[in-house]
């Protein structure tokens, strides 16, 4: 890998970070920025569905229908002329087992992430489908 793709895998690392910030969520707040040919094409972070009210928690405990960040950023490119085929998926925390089916079904050939879920179903999968996966601990 580059130099220059390091630079920006990292600068759209803190992107994400950035745009976790709209959360609504307590608990963990996640963003994800979609990029195909360094242009981002979509954008998510995790929180309930359109027209919901704006509480992702109950007694501590996330609610049922809240959504994960990446599948904003993914539904929300699907309702766009836009395609995420080839493109890159960047994202706070590393992606469920949920959100790994839908990358790959949604074409997407690269995730890059800084945050490890507890649970590595989802990069297990993802690297199973020949899904790129990229690290970085630090994004400075």
């Amino acid at each position: 890998m580059t130099d220059k793709q390091i630079q920006f895998d990292k600068s759209y690392l803190q992107m994400a970070t950035i745009w976790a910030k709209n959360s609504y969520c307590i608990r963990r707040q996640v963003g994800a920025i979609l990029v195909k040919d360094k242009m981002i094409i979509s954008d998510g972070y995790n929180g309930t569905p359109a027209g919901f009210e704006n509480v992702c928690e109950e007694n501590g405990v996330t609610k049922p229908y809240v959504l994960h960040a990446e599948a904003n950023a993914i539904t929300k490119v699907a309702k766009s002329s836009n395609s995420s085929d080839g493109s890159t998926l960047y994202v706070t925390a590393s992606p469920c087992l949920e959100c790994a089916k839908l990358i790959i079904q949604a074409g997407i050939k690269r995730v890059v992430y800084h945050d490890e879920y507890r649970i590595t179903d989802g990069i297990d999968l993802l690297r199973r489908a020949g899904v790129e996966i990229v690290k970085y601990d630090s994004i400075d």
